[in-house]
């Protein structure tokens, strides 16, 4: 019957129903032949949505919205321009570091994609920059944000797993920065190799205005670490406050968030809440449809009894999820996997937040992968040019990505380090 579960949700993507609809599909024609209750569903999709932590999941996309509104974006962007916009490349690379700025605002990164994605992929097509690489360094260095706090995916994990919030914000922080250094480093490559252009170097000044209008959306991930980390709230509280601090830099600050705007982007998150909430619940019913029929034991045999050495063992998680990566939407995908490889990962020694961060990088690759990489469709429908010219511009970067990966995994105090500063 667990065969019959996957096939099924595998034959639904195939056909190209949506991720969520497609966990509830598969688990309602199993409970219909299994002769389950229907009842599971509901019960199973609420005790999937019934957390305090997870009310920081709308509060967050709210803050990121508005902020998006308040001109922070632009302001983002000019920062890193003021900053490496005068190297070889140095559109591509601001596009890069923007990335790295914009993680502290939204937490994801489709929005990521699509926000800087419509500001920067242009304007790189128009400077000379091929549309095929435009779109695949914004797909792929969108995915750094989720490394960074607020991470959405985090807050899944830490909800999954009763794991500290905090200390999973400041695990992904070092590998995220990794990444992106890795990023830089190709773009630069590939830059100097194909002579793309470098803007002036701007003067001290500039770079200190840019900054300053930079400074408070940076600031904001300074209060969440602070206020997570210092007691003071809790995750969800944070992500409330960082609400309040959004719509008064946006409002009273940079000025540019208008009120008339305000029942467009309580509109906008409510659709972008609604839907990672039904894909958890979905998921969620899913998960329990595979625990029933003892999916995570036969995995978690399967893997040891192929071997028990710990570097193989870890191999072979990675493996797996930068296969499922490519197939699954990264929430889904965490909500049903996690539980299920989490003891595996223990018994060979792992701590609970430094697989979390693997399983997040990991996943993260998906974003920017056939066949259902999110961040692949947006860049390249931006850029407007086919995805398989984007993925054979994604190939170096999808190169530097598993490489870091690798070194995350098997070097836990990249991850550890910066939690054990504040035990």
């Amino acid at each position: 019957m667990a065969i019959l579960v996957v096939v099924l949700f595998l034959l639904f993507i195939a056909f190209g129903i949506p991720i969520a609809f497609s966990l509830g599909l598969a688990s309602l024609i199993y409970l219909l032949v299994a002769g389950v209750p229907l009842t599971v569903i509901p019960q199973t999709m609420f005790a999937g949505m019934n957390s305090f932590v997870m009310l920081a999941i709308p509060a967050f996309i709210l803050a990121g919205n508005l902020m998006n509104a308040g001109g922070i974006t632009n302001r983002i962007i000019d920062f890193a321009n003021a900053i490496v916009g005068h190297i070889r490349g140095g559109l591509a690379l601001t596009n890069v570091a923007s990335s790295l700025g914009f993680a502290g605002i939204s937490g994801t990164a489709l929005s990521d994609t699509a926000s800087i994605g419509s500001v920067m992929i242009p304007a790189m097509k128009k400077q000379g920059y091929g549309a095929g690489f435009s779109a695949a360094v914004t797909s792929i260095s969108s995915t750094v944000g989720p490394m960074l706090p607020p991470s959405l995916p985090m807050i899944i994990i830490g909800t999954l797993a009763s794991v500290s919030i905090g200390d999973l914000f400041l695990a992904g922080a070092i590998p995220g920065i990794l990444l992106a250094i890795g990023f830089l480093i190709v773009t630069y490559i590939i830059s100097v190799k194909r002579q793309y252009p470098k803007g002036e170097k701007q003067p001290l000044s500039f770079v200190g205005k840019s900054f300053l209008g930079a400074f408070w959306a940076l600031l904001m991930v300074v209060i969440i670490m602070w206020g997570i980390l210092g007691g003071y709230f809790t995750p969800t509280e944070a992500a409330v406050v960082c609400v309040l601090y959004a719509f008064v830099i946006g409002k009273f600050v940079y000025k540019e968030l208008q009120m008339k705007e305000l029942p467009q982007l309580l509109g906008n998150t409510l659709s972008s809440t609604a839907s990672i909430l039904l894909l958890v619940g979905f998921a969620n019913t899913f998960g329990w449809i595979l625990v029933s029929e003892g999916v995570p034991l036969l995995i978690a045999d399967g893997i040891l009894s192929i071997t028990e050495n710990p570097i193989l063992v870890i191999l072979l998680i990675i493996l797996l999820l930068l296969i499922l990566g490519m197939f699954m939407e990264t929430i889904a995908a965490l909500v049903i996997l996690f539980p299920v490889l989490l003891p595996v990962a223990t018994s060979v020694g792992m701590d609970p937040v430094h697989f979390g961060v693997v399983m997040v990088l990991a996943l993260m690759i998906g974003l920017s992968t056939p066949p259902v990489g999110v961040c692949l469709f947006v860049a390249s429908s931006f850029a407007k040019v086919p995805i398989t010219k984007t993925v054979k511009e994604l190939l170096p970067y999808f190169a530097v990505a598993v490489v870091v990966l690798i070194i995350v995994a098997y070097v836990p105090s990249l991850s550890l380090f910066l939690p054990s500063l504040f035990e």
